[in-house]
């Protein structure tokens, strides 16, 4: 073990979710804060988020109407504070200790639920979006502000990654509907809530079900989703296919010559 204890491993495989504190100190956040901003004015999309009939679920018409999410993908593209957010010692190490000896940077994705209404997210698996061969995906989730309960922290529920890949609604590539769970059956009520200060790090399987309530605070929710895989772990479909990701730590094989 490098960063991890075994009692933190020992819960991640059981819970499929792990909050890791202080990954990155106050000095290092106030940085990333800056330039996320920088970022967000110069590259993000601004819109309503994933849409769906489950957001007659989670919001009223008029609250849907207002409901703000910002996005921006390969942050580490736009921003070296981001190339060495995603390849710091401590968080590959943390991931090296989940997964392996060798690690792959896949992607990221920031999510910033807007002030006042931001956009909830429905239960679901991250898997259908970058579905691969097996579970040795890990998805690590930066904090940029406090996630709270009122401004839509992350809600899990506990164990659920050992149900291996379900179906869901909706479609990677659709317009209309984004895959989620059924609303009935997979309840965000029934999540536990794992709120997060700035600079700690949530790391949860790709196959763990989880989701968010919006944002109602007057401030920002933002989070950098950090992508992380066995090199082996071959991509099957969904965002970045047939990409050849980043090692941060260890090494790619071609299983031809090993």
């Amino acid at each position: 073990m490098e960063t991890l204890t075994q009692d933190q491993v020992d819960a991640f495989n059981e819970l499929g979710y792990l909050r890791l504190e202080n990954v990155f100190d106050a000095e290092t956040v106030a940085r990333q804060s800056e330039e996320l901003e920088r970022l967000m004015q110069e590259w993000a999309t601004q819109g309503p988020g994933w849409k769906g009939p489950w957001r007659q679920a989670y919001m009223t018409a008029e609250e849907d109407q207002r409901a703000r999410l910002d996005i921006l993908g390969d942050l580490p593209g736009y921003s070296a504070e981001f190339f060495r957010a995603v390849t710091d010692d401590k968080l590959v190490g943390a991931v090296a200790d989940l997964l392996g000896t060798s690690v792959e940077y896949h992607h990221t994705m920031l999510h910033a639920k807007g002030p006042e209404m931001g956009t909830p997210f429905p239960m679901h698996q991250d898997y259908p979006f970058y579905a691969h061969e097996g579970p040795a995906y890990i998805d690590a989730l930066l904090h940029i502000d406090d996630a709270t309960e009122a401004n839509g922290c992350l809600k899990f529920l506990p164990g659920s990654h050992k149900l291996g890949p379900l179906q869901h609604i909706g479609r990677v590539d659709s317009k209309d509907t984004r895959p989620h769970l059924p609303v009935d059956e997979y309840r965000l009520a029934d999540a536990t809530p794992v709120p997060a200060n700035a600079g700690d790090v949530v790391f949860m399987s790709y196959l763990t079900i989880h989701g968010s309530d919006p944002n109602r605070t007057n401030g920002w929710r933002r989070l950098v989703r950090t992508g992380y895989r066995d090199p082996q772990n071959v991509q099957t479909g969904g965002h970045n296919t047939g990409v050849n990701g980043l090692i941060v730590r260890g090494k790619k094989r071609n299983l031809a010559f090993a």
